[in-house]
């Protein structure tokens, strides 16, 4: 038996009328017979075209309020009725059901409704049941049925329907099936989140339907998209297309200027998810210079962003670096023309500021979730624990330093002055090899660490590293503490002269 199917017969329900006309006057031009419901009746038949109701196939009026219109065995019937099976073909003409060969349907807008804040009970008549039953039955039965969910596929629908003869091939009526049963899961998973919140069943359901193809991975040899409404926090407004890795240090870039919103112009350069550069200062310009001062030679290729407008003087600057994207809140028209020079650079505006606060990442066979690392330190949290206290300046640069540190691959020192990342350690497998390394780099750099404050992750197990940030001219320190040692690190800095605060809360980055 030939796997094309003829549409004859459609039934059409949807609570968006949007796009649906052209496919209703096409329906009416091949003579399709239209089975319909309330509004959407109303709509077609408006559209010039002569409706079934589907009441009067059922002999059962809508009913609870319109909670009840297609869930009859009638609607049903017809729909998941086994073409080629003699005995389903043989009860549909005993109960005088039509075969249903075509079935456009939508669902009540629940996640718009639940966005709009609105109560409990209209969110809860947002819940679909006769269309979620249509959609399903339908796309069970693609063999014979053509199960249309989603407005995303109103174009191929019509791309069908100018077909003389109105026949689907089964490689179609199963990609349209594939695309609703998709519309199915995501709705449900809207649902089982709200009902879920707060989430006192611990099952992890996940969905999301927009998806961005990327050209390769972290690799080449690796493929890789994209999941997400990334235009809902960030607009691209020039250059190439992000890849894989753009993405990471985009993510981390926004993330980090994100503990400087609403402050002083803040200009912080990334490579590879860390900051190699990051001042505040009283005007763009001086941030990004005294950014690029930290660490020139990573900058290159890196990625730069701004907690506020990037400027004609300041775009002139950055122009003269090789950098990857440039991330801002606004750029001023001048600013942008002498940015987009560069054809391949990408250029963005930061749109939104708050993110999903469950991380999800793979592990093993399974994910790992956690909550985001959404504490920063401030000087209110902090608990001097040396004879010296920090002096204010001291206390601004410590909260600083604790926000890029925060930020930064454990195990990680930074090192700052002056609202003014001199230099960090990154990634290392020792706190000390952290801190030799960002000495060894502010020095390289030609920076004075006299009078400069350092921040660690994570507690000192010895006073190793106090020793050594003293030699070289620290002044004070920020950690969490927790060390059954911490007195040895305390003892230490009050002996030398250093101050120390703990705020208790320990900031790993993996």
């Amino acid at each position: 038996m030939s796997q094309e199917k003829q549409i004859k017969s459609a039934l059409i329900s949807v609570f968006n009328k949007d796009g649906l006309e052209p496919i209703v006057t096409s329906l009416i031009n091949h003579g399709v017979t239209i089975y319909s419901t309330g509004g959407t009746q109303k709509f077609i038949e408006s559209c010039g075209a002569e409706v079934i109701a589907v009441d009067t196939l059922t002999n059962y009026p809508s009913i609870l309020g319109g909670r009840v219109k297609t869930l009859h065995p009638k609607v049903f019937g017809g729909i998941l009725s086994r073409r080629a099976i003699a005995d389903d073909s043989e009860t549909l003409e005993e109960f005088e059901i039509p075969e249903l060969d075509l079935v456009i349907v939508d669902l009540y807008p629940f996640e718009d409704t639940v966005k709009a804040g609105l109560s409990h009970e209209d969110i809860i008549e947002k819940i679909d049941i006769g269309g979620i039953s249509l959609i399903r039955a339908a796309a069970k039965n693609y063999k014979d049925v053509l199960c249309v969910a989603s407005q995303e596929d109103y174009k191929p629908l019509l791309d069908i329907l100018q077909k003389d003869t109105l026949n689907t091939t089964i490689e179609e009526r199963k990609s349209f099936a594939v695309n609703a049963f998709a519309v199915s899961s995501n709705y449900d998973t809207l649902i089982f989140s709200y009902l879920n919140a707060p989430k006192t069943n611990h099952k992890l359901r996940l969905t999301e339907n927009n998806m961005m193809s990327l050209r390769y991975g972290e690799n080449p040899h690796q493929s890789a998209s994209f999941y997400g409404n990334f235009e809902d926090c960030l607009k691209q407004l020039h250059g190439k297309d992000l890849s894989y890795n753009n993405l990471l240090d985009i993510d981390a870039a926004v993330n980090l200027i994100n503990e400087f919103i609403d402050e002083a112009p803040t200009f912080a350069i990334l490579k590879h998810n860390n900051a190699c550069g990051l001042a505040q200062r009283n005007t763009v310009l001086e941030a990004y210079k005294d950014a690029l001062a930290g660490d020139p030679i990573s900058a290159f290729g890196g990625i730069l962003v701004s907690n506020t407008k990037i400027d004609l003087e300041t775009a002139r600057e950055i122009n003269s670096l090789f950098c990857e994207v440039v991330i801002a809140p606004h750029f001023e028209d001048e600013a942008l023309e002498i940015l987009k020079s560069k054809k391949n650079r990408r250029l963005l505006i930061l749109k939104q500021s708050s993110f999903e606060n469950r991380l999800v990442r793979t592990c093993l066979n399974g994910l790992l979730v956690q909550d985001r690392d959404n504490l920063t330190d401030k000087k209110e949290d902090f608990k001097v624990v040396t004879e010296l206290a920090p002096t204010d300046q001291e206390v601004e640069d410590l909260v600083f330093a604790s926000k890029i540190c925060k930020h930064t691959k454990s195990n990680t020192i930074v090192l700052a002055k002056n609202k003014q990342l001199l230099a960090s350690g990154t990634g290392q497998t020792s706190r000390v090899d952290a801190l030799k390394q960002s000495i060894e780099k502010a020095k390289h750099f030609e920076f004075d660490l006299n009078g400069a404050v350092m921040a660690s992750d994570a507690f000192f197990p010895f006073p190793d590293c106090v020793e050594i940030a003293h030699n070289a001219g620290i002044s004070s320190v920020i950690q969490p503490g927790g060390s059954i040692k911490d007195q040895l690190s305390i003892d230490y800095c009050t002996e030398n002269g250093l101050s120390m605060v703990m705020t208790g809360k320990r900031h790993f980055k993996h």
